[in-house]
């Protein structure tokens, strides 16, 4: 099956919800492609074929999508994953980085110990205005790891959110 071929698989598993979660934004749902275990393959496939290179030593993935998508290209690559979770989730000792949204603020822990002098590569589903990517990336570098490139199954170009990423590598398999 052609790069093309397997991109066009993905991309038909990727099912939009109109006005989700409020009216005008249409959600990019990857459920379908979750159930799809080729195409799910074919995900883990593409991604760890083009972030290899990068020879991560962790894969730090955003909850919760990231989490599915992170673990399985961890698993893949032969590499730890590292879970980055809204406040309060996680058992241990951790650090918080707050991040602006539109309308308000939001906030992302990771345990203080996770990543220290490792190179780390942040997984997530989708890429938007890169809020959650860059203040993973702030925690990342705040515990003494190396942020070694970012990678998503989608990004949404017209969000720009990869101007807020600096020069870093970024991996996107499908964009919208």
């Amino acid at each position: 099956m052609s790069s093309d071929d397997r991109i066009q698989r993905i991309q038909s598993r990727i099912r939009d919800v109109p006005d989700f979660p409020k009216p005008g934004i249409v959600f990019k749902d990857v459920t379908p492609l979750l159930g799809d275990g080729a195409a799910f393959r074919i995900v883990t496939d593409l991604l760890a074929e083009r972030v290899g290179a990068t020879k991560p030593e962790l894969i730090v993935g955003i909850e919760s999508r990231g989490f599915i998508f992170g673990a399985a290209l961890a698993e893949r690559l032969g590499v730890g994953f590292v879970p980055v979770r809204k406040p309060g989730k996680l058992p241990y000792r951790s650090v918080r980085e707050t991040y602006s949204l539109e309308y308000g603020t939001d906030a992302l822990e990771m345990h203080e110990d996770a990543v220290a002098g490792r190179r780390c590569l942040v997984v997530d589903d989708l890429l938007a205005t890169g809020g959650t990517a860059a203040a993973t990336g702030k925690l990342v570098e705040r515990l003494g790891g190396t942020v070694e490139g970012f990678a998503f199954v989608i990004e949404l170009d017209f969000l720009k959110g990869r101007a807020r990423l600096g020069s870093r590598p970024l991996h996107a398999l499908i964009h919208y």
